[in-house]
C-alpha cells in the first residue's frame, strides 16, 4: 500500500485547506496521484454539503468591492453557519477574492459558473464545505454600475453597500463612501419616491387610512392628512431625502450638494446577514 510522505500531505493541505488526516487519506487513497487527491477531498466536500444541505447559514462576512475606475461595484455575502467561521481570517480572506472575482460578472448565476483557480466557484464552495464542515454558500449578490461608485463595509463583515454618484469630482471617493454608510445604517427602501413600487405606497396608505377613521377623523380631511403622512414616510425611508446621519440638519440629497452643485445619488446597493 502507497504511504504518503509528509511533504505531499503538507502540499495538498495548503493546496485544499483540508485536514492533516483527510489529506493523508486521499493521498493514500489516491495511491499517491496529487490531482486524483484533490477531487477525491472535492468529492468528500460534495457529500459534505448534501449532508448540511438543510442546515441554516445565517452567519458569513458580507464584503463589496468597486472596480479601478470606480464606475461599477458589488457585494456579496460568502455564508457559513457560525460565528466562529465568519471571523476566521482565512474565511474572510476567501471573501475578498471571492468578491473581486464578482465584479467581472453581471449576475450571481454567471458569478457561481465562472472559474476559479481551476474549479467553478459553485464547486469551491462544495470543496470548502467540506474542508470546514459547514454549510458554505453564497447568500447575497449585488451589482451596481455608475459614474461613480464607492462602497462602505461595517466592522465585523455583517452590512456592506454600495453608493453612485452622477460625477466624477472633487471629495466624490469621500461623499460615495458616506452615502454607502448612510445606506448600511438606515437601509432605506428607494432611492427617492419615484422609485417607491405602487405596492408599497398603497400599502402605507391603507395602514395610515385605518388609523385616521379610528380615530374620528373627518372623511373630507382624511386625504389632505394622507399626503403629509407619505411625505413623512417618503422622507425617513427614501435615501436622498433621509436626514445625513453626519448630520441631521441636512438631508442626504443636501449632503452630496454641498460637495458639488450638480451632484446627484443615482443609486445604491446593500448586503446584511439576515
Amino acid at each position: 500500500m502507497y504511504t504518503p510522505v509528509a511533504a505531499d500531505v503538507a502540499k495538498l493541505r495548503n493546496t485544499t485547506g483540508a485536514g492533516m488526516m483527510d489529506c493523508k487519506k486521499a493521498l493514500t487513497e489516491a495511491e499517491g496521484d496529487f490531482e486524483k487527491a484533490i477531487e477525491i477531498l472535492r468529492k468528500k466536500g460534495q457529500k459534505v454539503a448534501a449532508n448540511r444541505a438543510d442546515r441554516e447559514s445565517t452567519e458569513g462576512a458580507v464584503i463589496a468591492k468597486v472596480n479601478e475606475d470606480q464606475t461599477l461595484g458589488v457585494v456579496i455575502a460568502l455564508n457559513c453557519e457560525t460565528d466562529f467561521v465568519a471571523k476566521n481570517a482565512a474565511f474572510v480572506e476567501l471573501a475578498h477574492e471571492l468578491a473581486e472575482q464578482a465584479l467581472f460578472y453581471k449576475d450571481k448565476e454567471e458569478f457561481l459558473a465562472s472559474d476559479f483557480h481551476g474549479i467553478t466557484v459553485a464547486e469551491k464552495l462544495i470543496e470548502q464545505t467540506g474542508v470546514i464542515g459547514e454549510k458554505i454558500e453564497i447568500g447575497g449578490f449585488e451589482r451596481l454600475d455608475g459614474t461613480f461608485v464607492g462602497f462602505y463595509i461595517h466592522a465585523g463583515n455583517k452590512i456592506a453597500s454600495l453608493a453612485s454618484l452622477s460625477a466624477n469630482v472633487e471629495g466624490a471617493e469621500e461623499a460615495a463612501k458616506a452615502v454607502s454608510m448612510q445606506v448600511a445604517a438606515m437601509n432605506p427602501i428607494a432611492l427617492d419616491e419615484t422609485q417607491v413600487s405602487q405596492e408599497v405606497i398603497d400599502r402605507e396608505l391603507e395602514i395610515e387610512r385605518d388609523i385616521l377613521t379610528k380615530e374620528g377623523k373627518p372623511a373630507n380631511i382624511i386625504d389632505n392628512i394622507l399626503k403629509g403622512k407619505m411625505q413623512k414616510f417618503y422622507k425617513e425611508n427614501t435615501l436622498v431625502h433621509q436626514a445625513f446621519i453626519k448630520d441631521g440638519g441636512m438631508s442626504v440629497a443636501d449632503y452630496v450638494k454641498s460637495v458639488s452643485g450638480d451632484l446627484k445619488v443615482t443609486g445604491f446597493k446593500r448586503v446584511a446577514l439576515s
